[in-house]
């Protein structure tokens, strides 16, 4: 069994790993230099959190988000229109045998996150972690 077969299923191996973080800041600073005429994305400011690689490295997730968090829908099909564009720049600056496809999705981590911070206050949550307090300074004293 060939290693990128392997590791379809677990983690992603250090290559892709080494990879993705290179497409990501290529494509961040791509970006911010506002290389890519078009006027949806001149007028964001656009992060790329994280970029996600197929085990055969010929596919790139690159999740974006604008700054604030509105318009994304018309900022990804932007992007979309640009793939080519930006694929090839990116094969210009990182020297790989391909250059890999690129899609983009909205990064929902910061809606996880919040989601995760309103779980963390509601009221249930914090009676327990307030009586899980309690029972500790009961044993420590």
């Amino acid at each position: 069994m060939s290693r990128a077969h392997h590791q379809q299923g677990g983690a992603p191996s250090q290559r892709m790993l080494r990879v993705a973080e290179l497409i990501r800041h290529t494509l961040s600073d791509l970006l911010s230099r506002s290389i890519v005429n078009d006027p949806v994305l001149e007028g964001h400011v656009i992060t790329v959190p994280d970029v996600r690689m197929s085990p055969d490295l010929k596919l790139a997730t690159a999740f974006v988000m604008p700054l604030g968090g509105k318009d994304i829908n018309s900022v990804i099909e932007a992007l979309d229109r640009h793939k080519k564009f930006l694929r090839s720049e990116i094969a210009q600056r990182i020297h790989l045998r391909f250059a890999p496809d690129i899609r983009f999705k909205a990064d929902e981590s910061f809606d996880y996150g919040d989601k995760i911070d309103a779980l963390l206050a509601s009221p249930q949550v914090r009676r327990d972690l307030d009586a899980t307090h309690t029972e500790t300074q009961k044993a420590a004293d």
